[in-house]
């Protein structure tokens, strides 16, 4: 009994087993249990009773002999026989022998190894060995290493879904009901019924349903927010899921091994009913035992007769049993038709999206499918709860009740600011989702979503009656029909930086009312992997337009926009800009920015740009600027930058560009300034700095408007006094020159706010800088110990705020 004790407390597995436990499973560990008890119980008796009984055989006398073959004699004829009938006494009836107790026990022992057969011996021990590894068999896979710990975490993983406050939560919030409607609902029919219906938020008790007024108004409950710490817990069971998922569907080991522990099981019990049948007959009450001679002349008799004790129940059993492993073995050839003849390495969803409508369950295989068929069969309720954490739209509402409680409307507003357009943007970065309190901050004009996924803009966004600009950066938009049917209306700026084609919103193509565009990411079509800009001939009111990608040629959705393009930005990140001629279409262009697009000339099309007031060809490989002469036709040409290239010679025929106010050579290597520069007299903003300038020629005079003048980081060792003759001069940029002296003439810069003067050789500074009035010591850069040189009435001065 110790034995088969350790063995049940070694196969007994947890509880929580049972939900990999079909019907069949469950049925045949009922029958092991009760073969389990027949080979118990006919190993008991063959321990607590004798097994066999045996009695010697005499040899029959003369005397008895004659009288059996008359007695056979007469059986045949007894008419024909004259000897009377005299009945035959028993053969040794009422005779004993000469063996004492010892020698029958030996005699008993004996016969029992020799005459009886083994299948009468043994089949209690073969009813529980089989037994045994039927057991085995069934329960294999809850202990082999590489399925017992998928098993386990299957289990665990199921439990905690099954029993999550947030699995009926969301199968209620998909539905389109939370449980707190459902009791609102429940609470409304109540009050229904008794005829007190609630209007505008007071109770009126009316005689009849009929005296309700139309407009009922009831305060929708807030929806409850999770527990802390059950939130938790659920955002770590979606975790567990995905990673289990990904582990479990890599293989089929657990599929493996069930089918193989099955089809052993079949096998065996093929084998069992085989031999059992032909061996049962063995089983008998009676056996002839015929020991050796030896054994023979030591007890005097050499036959007996023995009697099996147990052989009638023995009989019994065996037949029994016999019908119990086939009704075991009928079992498990339905296990078998149920694996071979099913798919269930893949497993479909399909059933629980139409009723629970999550619709974005996806179907799994392998192992995985594997063990969700194997809960169906116990339960199916248990897959279904299952479902909910493998559902992006239910963690996306987990995540969207947790940032709704942690991102109150309070919280936001004092996120607040002003952008560089003026407005009132909220800028979000790396949240889970959009937080739905967002809509709630109605003076909101500009909303910023930075690397954000899954962000799902609902009806709900129309509250923002004054948004007027949304920018996107890497982030993975969708958008409710009611939204974007109020974002074409009011929208008027849309920012995009995205690096994968899923972050590019197709429903930007139908804003027709947005004013500003701005595209950050890879849009060549020369690119297979890249994303190519759709039309944009729907948004008939956009005037700027900014692309910062790597095209070669200017987009032909660009040109479907020309006749109503007043800016365009094209940032190119140095990939060759090759094909311009589509720019001679855009006859309304204003501002034209062509930035590190590796131009070596500057395009002839843009001669074209009769309307053109600012040109930016900053960052190109742009050397010989002597197509410049053509800017002349572009008589409202009032900004040029050419800053950031490799210029080495500023051509004579510059003073053409009579209107430009505004001239940019900075970070270049021109050494020579030619005189006819400054007969710009126009110019307001000139920036000649980061050059190898070494004079600047007295004509800067000339220039009676100008107010931004930067020569910093050139070689610059002496100022012309004319500079000093332009006298509205309000930023002036000296530094990391080679300069010694600063004229006192400085005193004729009486609207100078900003000087910088550090880099150089100075020893002193003039006094007459106490002239500039506006002037202050934050606005003029320079050494602290050359600063000290002034008079101290002119550092106080300076000081004051």
């Amino acid at each position: 009994m110790i034995p088969v004790t350790e063995f049940r407390q070694f196969t007994e597995q947890q509880p929580a087993f049972r939900v990999l436990k079909p019907w069949w499973d469950v049925f045949t560990e009922y029958l092991s249990m009760v073969m389990l008890m027949i080979g118990v119980f006919g190993c008991t008796l063959q321990v607590m009773q004798d097994k066999i009984i045996c009695l010697p055989q005499r040899p029959a006398s003369p005397n008895q002999t004659v009288l059996l073959l008359n007695q056979t004699e007469l059986a045949r004829d007894p008419a024909s026989s004259p000897v009377p009938q005299v009945p035959v006494p028993h053969e040794i009836k009422g005779l004993k022998t000469n063996l004492d107790l010892q020698q029958y026990s030996f005699v008993n022992q004996l016969c029992y190894e020799r005459a009886l057969h083994w299948y009468a011996k043994y089949f209690p021990y073969l009813v529980l060995i089989h037994t045994l590894v039927f057991m085995v068999c069934s329960n294999f896979w809850f202990k082999f290493p590489g399925s017992s710990s998928k098993i386990e975490h299957f289990i665990s993983i199921l439990g905690k879904c099954f029993d999550s406050p947030w699995t009926t939560r969301a199968l209620s919030e998909v539905s389109g009901e939370s449980p707190e409607e459902k009791e609102h609902k429940k609470n409304s029919a109540s009050r229904s019924n008794l005829d007190t219906p609630m209007v505008e938020g007071k109770l009126e008790k009316t005689p009849s349903l009929r005296s309700i007024p139309e407009k009922i108004v009831v305060d929708k409950p807030a929806a409850s927010v999770l527990d802390k710490k059950e939130g938790e817990q659920a955002k770590a069971l979606f975790e567990k899921v995905k990673k289990f998922r990904l582990h479990v569907e890599e293989g089929d080991l657990l599929y493996l091994m069930y089918v193989r522990q099955t089809v052993i099981k079949v096998f065996k019990f093929i084998l069992i009913v085989v031999y059992s049948s032909i061996l049962v007959s063995r089983v008998k009450v009676s056996v002839e035992c015929k020991v050796e001679s030896r054994v023979e002349n030591m007890i005097g008799y050499g036959q007996f007769r023995c009697n099996h004790t147990m052989a009638h129940l023995f009989s019994k059993l065996c037949y029994c049993y016999l019908g119990f492993v086939s009704i075991y073995g009928l079992t498990c050839l339905y296990t078998s038709y149920w694996l071979f003849y099913r798919s269930l390495k893949e497993y479909s969803f399909e059933y629980v999206r139409q009723e629970t409508g999550i619709d974005d369950i996806p179907d799994v295989k392998n192992d995985f499918a594997f063990m969700l068929h194997m809960i169906d069969q116990y339960d199916p309720l248990y897959s279904k709860r299952f479902a909910v954490f493998l559902s992006e739209v239910s963690e996306n509402r987990l995540k969207q009740l947790n940032l709704n409680h942690e991102w109150t409307v309070d919280k936001l507003r004092q996120r607040l600011q002003s952008n560089a357009s003026n407005r009132l943007e909220l800028q979000l970065f790396m949240l889970s989702g959009l937080p739905d309190t967002v809509f709630e901050v109605t003076e909101l004009e500009s909303l910023k979503l930075e690397i954000i996924n899954n962000v799902t803009i609902p009806a709900a966004i129309s509250q923002l009656e004054d948004l007027q600009e949304l920018s996107l950066c890497q982030c993975t938009v969708k958008i409710h029909p009611g939204a974007l049917a109020f974002l074409k209306e009011t929208l008027k700026v849309l920012r995009v930086k995205f690096d994968d084609s899923r972050e590019l919103p197709l429903w930007l193509y139908n804003l027709r009312n947005l004013e500003e565009l701005h595209l950050i990411g890879s849009l060549s079509p020369d690119a297979s992997k890249n994303i190519t800009l759709d039309s944009l001939r729907d948004l008939k009111s956009l005037k700027t337009l900014t692309l910062k990608s790597n095209f070669t040629k200017i987009p032909q959705s660009v040109v479907d926009v020309s006749s109503h393009l007043q800016h365009l930005y094209v940032h190119n990140d140095g990939t060759k800009l090759v094909m311009l001629n589509n720019l001679k279409k855009m006859v309304h262009l204003i501002e034209l920015e062509l930035v590190h697009c590796d131009l070596e000339r500057i395009p002839h099309a843009i001669f074209s740009l009769t309307h053109l007031q600012e040109l930016d060809l900053k960052e190109n490989n742009l050397r010989s600027i002597e197509e410049i002469i053509s800017f002349q036709h572009l008589r409202k040409l009032t900004c040029l930058k050419l800053w950031h290239n490799a210029i080495t010679h500023i051509p004579e025929h510059i003073k053409k560009l009579g209107s430009l106010e505004r001239l940019y050579f900075s970070h270049n290597k021109i050494e020579i300034l030619p005189s006819h520069l400054f007969l710009c007299n126009k110019l307001r903003h000139l920036d000649l700095s980061n050059n190898d300038i070494s004079f600047i020629p007295p004509e800067v005079g000339v220039l009676q408007s100008l107010q931004y003048f930067s020569v910093s980081s050139n070689k610059i060792e002496n100022l012309p006094d004319e500079l000093f003759f332009c006298k509205k001069l309000k930023t002036l940029k000296l530094g990391r020159n080679k300069l010694s002296v600063l004229s006192p003439k400085i005193s004729y810069l009486a609207s100078l706010t900003f000087l910088e003067l550090k880099g150089n050789h100075f020893e002193a500074l003039p006094a007459e800088l106490g002239y500039c009035q506006a002037l202050k010591r934050n606005n003029l850069v320079v050494e602290d110990p050359l600063f000290d040189t002034l008079p101290s009435d002119v550092r106080d001065q300076m000081k004051a705020e």
